[in-house]
């Protein structure tokens, strides 16, 4: 036999089975001398027993990583960039449990906050491309990059898989005085920079929502950036007149009535809100759906990828994960890795020329 011909997996088959023989052989012997001369042997049979498993245990562990089996390790990590409470950290913790479960392996959210999602991008861009690292990415690795906050994009990264959309919403405290979208707007116009508007940080996905839409409805408003995870109480404290967010950080206040929604900026109504109008139909042309996915850093091997990718789908489509987002407003859309790739970089020219067009682009 010549090893040399062998594929990786069939030498190293070979030589733990050579090895195996080998001790197998050896501890017949060293137990035969035993019997004829006493315990003075003991220790050596040991030996020649567990040194050929050392050895096999060694080639396999000399291996290239490729040849194992993914994951080896026992957790692995996904990066959120938005503070616990925020919509993104809701939706990837329920992302993160159906991960677990089909791998076999801890999936654990780690919140990585600030500079509307460039401090998360820069970390993940960074580490090792073996799969372990993931990043929650959303339309924010092209929003964060055009604004200037970050010198990476899309492009320091693999797409692994988009998992759901989310309509970004203009919610007011449900005991505002205005009913409708075009109520506000009227007031808006009457005030002009007098009412604030909330968003979840400069540059981010409700912020460039918050400045594109208002500047269609032909209104000058006091814009005022939050940490994520503060938007909410700003509103329902009253440091802000209204908010334009992500429907999973306000479910409970939905529910409760406690916030009242005045229209939703996607390109159709959604069907968890159907009595919501689109700004679309109150005349506004602006639709600004966000979606949110996995991606992990530039270079991560393939056979990682499809073993990550297979894993959310089955998640996605699970039952438990299509309970959890329909209690959070959130849809499931999964899309492959070829198909996501595709949108990220058509969606990536469209931001690009929007940004430009309402002065937000660095």
């Amino acid at each position: 036999m010549r090893f040399v011909d062998l594929p990786i997996s069939s030498f190293q088959r070979e030589l733990e089975s050579s090895l195996l023989r080998f001790g197998a052989k050896r501890r017949t012997n060293a137990l035969r001398a035993r019997y004829n001369l006493g315990s003075s042997f003991r220790w050596n049979d040991g030996l020649v027993w567990r040194l050929p498993l050392a050895l096999a245990a060694l080639v396999a562990t000399a291996l290239p990583a490729k040849a194992q089996d993914f994951p080896r390790r026992t957790n692995l990590d996904m990066t959120v960039l938005f503070a616990a409470g925020a919509s993104a950290d809701v939706t990837a913790r329920l992302l993160a449990q159906g991960m677990t479960r089909e791998l076999s392996a801890n999936v654990i959210v780690v919140n990585r906050p600030g500079a509307g999602g460039a401090i998360g991008y820069k970390y993940v861009a960074g580490r090792n491309p073996d799969g372990y690292a993931m990043v929650w990415n959303s339309n924010s690795v092209s929003t964060a990059y055009h604004s200037g906050q970050m010198a990476i994009d899309y492009r320091a990264f693999e797409p692994v898989a988009r998992v759901l959309v989310e309509t970004p919403l203009i919610a007011v405290r449900g005991v505002a005085k205005w009913k409708t979208f075009k109520e506000l707007v009227a007031d808006m116009k009457a005030q002009p920079g007098k009412i604030t508007v909330g968003n979840s940080g400069i540059g981010s996905h409700t912020h460039i929502t918050s400045a594109a839409l208002f500047k269609s409805a032909g209104v000058d408003v006091n814009d005022i950036p939050y940490a994520a995870g503060q938007v909410v109480p700003a509103l329902l404290g009253g440091h802000v007149d209204v908010l334009v967010l992500l429907p999973a950080a306000i479910a409970g206040q939905l529910k409760s009535g406690a916030v009242r929604v005045l229209t939703a900026v996607s390109a159709q109504r959604d069907s968890l809100l159907p009595d919501v109008p689109t700004a679309q139909e109150l005349g506004f042309s602006v639709a600004l759906d966000a979606w949110r996915g996995v991606a992990v850093p530039k270079g991560t091997p393939k056979n990682a990828i499809a073993i990550l990718e297979k894993a959310i789908r089955q998640t996605v489509q699970s039952a438990e994960f299509q309970g959890g987002a329909e209690r959070v407003y959130v849809k499931p859309a999964f899309m492959p890795a070829s198909e996501f790739g595709a949108l990220i970089a058509k969606e990536d020219a469209e931001l690009a020329k929007l940004m430009q067009s309402i002065g937000l682009k660095k």
